[in-house]
């Protein structure tokens, strides 16, 4: 019989897989985004701009942490309007039919 081994301790392939997986379901989840935004604005369904907004903060969150990392002030700029973006069009969905 052909049983796997269970590992009790993560290493660092463990780790690069969990990354790996998060990054290609991210990718997904905003392509998904993208689709359904495009789908409600072309049915005249308002949630469109949440779903915009939810882009924005994708965008913005990526700039931060590029911005923690690199330590480079446009990306903490960018981020910021994307922010701001984001949170225009969730109080423009919130407060408007």
């Amino acid at each position: 019989m052909d049983e796997k081994i269970k590992r009790p301790i993560k290493d660092e392939r463990d780790r690069e897989i969990q990354v790996q997986s998060e990054s290609w379901s991210l990718g997904f989840l905003t392509a998904a985004t993208q689709v359904l935004t495009i789908l409600c604005l072309v049915k005249g369904n308002p949630a469109w701009k949440g779903s915009l907004a939810l882009l924005f903060i994708g965008a913005g969150a990526q700039l931060f942490y590029k911005y923690h990392k690199y330590e480079e002030k446009p990306y903490l700029w960018m981020g910021l309007v994307m922010g701001l973006i984001a949170l225009a069009l969730f109080l423009w969905f919130g407060f408007t039919g």
